[in-house]
């Protein structure tokens, strides 16, 4: 180390120390860096690197999300443009994906050693909220190419490297999948680590889109009425999801759109859900659908979806009420108490219960009281019996029906509870 870059680095430590003694404006760094201070102090990241950041993904787990991530068609060339390099200079490679747990870490065999002891590792996270500011989770909290050198680093467990990152991006969607780096000594605090990573980034975009798509033309399928659990179908495979990977989905589903953490958070509880936790579920969820089916940044379903819902809706709106009702398998999510499924699942069993009620038809009204969801449903007794023919004993049977569920609630209780439910759908 030169004397320049020794006093620069003794100044950078001095900027570190002044910020973690005395929080407040940093001074002394870049304006990249001390946005990214902020950031990693906000997020609660050590500063003094006592915690390492924590391997996320099992081995075992890591092998088939490695195998189905877009960037597994461009390692071969990257190895060959960045890998090669950073063997013979002594450094490390290494490719992340969108939330920055790194899948692929290779290079200098003493370099790899030196950073899995400061856990730089295949599984780990290395995004700015798990390891603060560093070049990988530095490169996808800002969507570009960054250089982070010795002192830079939150964590003064990395003041010993400096490393150079680039975001890789999908070239159909632009939606980031991932990130590529370099890491090492000094040789990498200069402008040609940076260009060489940003080269890379645009070699491997261009590797994915000449890559054969995958069958993104196929739509994924959703399952959700009159289930506890989403049944999705994707690619001849049937995943029959927990209850709150079914919210997840849903939600994204229905959002027919990418939504932030904090939206989806509100979507899924009324009740504050920890960033941990929803990132978790989320890691979790990824892992069994694959990053081809699941983004991130914002959170999206990456293929066409449609939903049991959908279908439903779509007939009422052609005023085919009778193939709506035969679509409607029940409630959806019925358990759930998501605010997003509520929403909707009230939503929609209103407007099938008013196209029925509304047909006149008495086929359609009998079948709708038959049905365990509605048997309760006073006003739609009341209709059937109005519209069948006097003298009929299946009217009176249907009057008869609907003046015992308008009784007191002591006296029915379930027709009570379900009256108050659909008042509350129509207010």
């Amino acid at each position: 180390m030169d004397a320049s870059t020794a006093a620069s680095d003794f100044a950078l430590r001095a900027a570190h120390e002044r910020f973690t003694t005395s929080p407040g404006m940093p001074s002394g760094v870049r304006d990249l860096v001390a946005e990214s201070w902020r950031r990693s102090a906000r997020c609660g990241v050590p500063a003094d690197g006592s915690v390492l950041p924590s391997l996320t993904t099992p081995a075992r787990d890591l092998r088939a999300y490695r195998h189905a991530h877009p960037l597994a068609v461009a390692l071969p060339m990257l190895r060959e443009v960045l890998g090669a390099g950073a063997t013979d200079d002594g450094h490390v490679f290494a490719v992340g994906d969108a939330d920055g747990t790194l899948l692929w870490v290779e290079g200098d065999t003493a370099a790899i050693a030196r950073a899995e002891r400061m856990h730089f590792a295949e599984g780990a996270g290395w995004s700015e909220r798990q390891a603060g500011t560093n070049a990988p989770g530095t490169a996808l909290a800002l969507g570009r190419a960054v250089q982070i050198v010795t002192g830079e680093h939150y964590s003064a467990a990395v003041h010993g490297w400096s490393c150079a990152a680039a975001p890789v991006r999908d070239p159909r969607t632009g939606r980031v999948l991932g990130v590529v780096d370099l890491s090492g000594g000094p040789t990498i605090a200069t402008p040609p680590a940076l260009a060489a990573v940003r080269a890379a980034a645009l070699a491997a975009q261009a590797e994915i889109a000449r890559a054969p798509a995958s069958q993104a033309g196929d739509a994924v399928r959703l399952r959700a009425l009159g289930r506890d659990s989403v049944l999705l179908e994707c690619d001849g495979r049937t995943h029959r999801l927990s209850p709150r990977h079914s919210e997840i989905v849903l939600a994204l589903a229905l959002a027919g759109h990418g939504v932030t953490g904090d939206r989806l958070a509100v979507d899924l509880s009324e009740r504050e859900v920890p960033a941990s936790t929803l990132r978790a579920e989320l890691t979790r969820l990824r892992a069994l659908l694959g990053p081809r089916l699941l983004g991130s940044r914002p959170y999206a379903l990456l293929r066409p979806v449609r939903t049991d819902y959908d279908e439903v809706t779509d007939l009422l709106a052609e005023g085919r009420v009778g193939e709506a009702l035969a679509r409607y398998a029940g409630p959806m999510l019925p358990r759930s108490d998501a605010p997003v499924v509520v929403e909707h699942r009230r939503c929609l069993e209103q407007q099938v219960r008013g196209a029925v009620l509304g047909s006149g038809d008495h086929r359609l009204l009998r079948r709708w009281v038959d049905a365990d969801w509605a048997a309760d449903d006073a006003q739609a007794w009341a209709t059937l019996a109005d519209t069948l023919p006097g003298g009929s004993p299946q009217r009176a049977a249907a009057a008869a029906r609907a003046r015992a569920l308008r009784l007191p609630t002591t006296v029915v209780p379930q027709a009570g509870r379900h009256a108050a439910g659909l008042q509350r759908c129509r207010s």
